[in-house]
């Protein structure tokens, strides 16, 4: 059975790839921050279905925190064949000339560093060079890399910024050590993180300057997420897949 480490996945994207890859078969870790009952009743959706996942607390905006997500895998499943980084947090809405360098050291350690820390354990781990079986890494970014999220959350953008070009130079790094990694960028997708930032209505607000004119869900960013995390996209590395209705 293959392995999957889904960081972030007790809500959201996260938790709606947990249940898609026990459906398609993974063992799923699905590691969660501080919401251990989300993050159970995930396992026990996909327990009940007939699935194999279990819950992991460990916070992976510090490398402490990182490392006991992957030992505690290697423990109770072995060798990771798929990380998907998800994990990542907004802040209330401003511009940037209110923000301040507590504000931004949280963003960029939970969107920048985490994502890194965690690709380098799954690379120790997966890679031909060190006696691994390959595997696929596919980061989540956000259609706000493009667009720069002007007024509010600009600060968020740019570190999705940073995962797009992770993303490309890491691809380029492992190609050839048996690893994949590819991104997606989701636009507007009806999660809880809207009201992280204040403002949980934000996507009925904005759909109608999407071409699409409605907001995605969690489970069609999932649908792109277990594709490139699969041998379908076996000749995909470096790329992008913007789920974003147009955007």
């Amino acid at each position: 059975m293959k392995v999957m480490i889904i960081t972030g996945a007790s809500r959201g994207i996260g938790a709606a790839t947990a249940l898609l890859a026990a459906r398609a078969g993974y063992a799923v870790a699905v590691n969660y921050h501080q919401n251990k009952p989300a993050a159970e009743a995930v396992v026990a959706e996909i327990v009940r279905n007939g699935g194999t996942a279990k819950a992991i607390q460990a916070n992976v905006a510090v490398e402490p925190g990182v490392l006991a997500l992957f030992e505690a895998c290697d423990k109770h499943f072995g060798i990771p064949d798929a990380l998907v980084n998800n994990a990542g947090i907004l802040e209330q809405q401003m511009r940037v000339e209110e923000l301040t360098e507590d504000r931004l050291r949280r963003i960029f350690a939970s969107n920048i560093t985490g994502p890194f820390l965690c690709a380098r354990e799954a690379v120790k781990r997966m890679s031909l060079k060190y006696g691994g079986r390959g595997g696929t890494i596919v980061n989540v970014s956000s259609v706000a890399a493009k667009t720069g999220s002007p007024g509010e959350y600009t600060d968020y953008a740019a570190s999705k910024g940073a995962i797009d070009t992770l993303t490309v130079g890491l691809a380029k790094e492992v190609a050839e050590e048996g690893i994949r990694v590819n991104a997606v960028r989701p636009g507007f997708i009806y999660t809880d993180i809207h009201a992280d930032g204040g403002e949980p209505g934000r996507v009925d607000r904005v759909k109608a300057s999407v071409p699409l004119k409605r907001g995605g869900l969690p489970a069609e960013v999932a649908e792109a997420i277990l594709w490139l995390a699969s041998d379908k996209s076996a000749f995909t590395t470096g790329g992008f897949i913007d789920v974003s209705g147009g955007r």
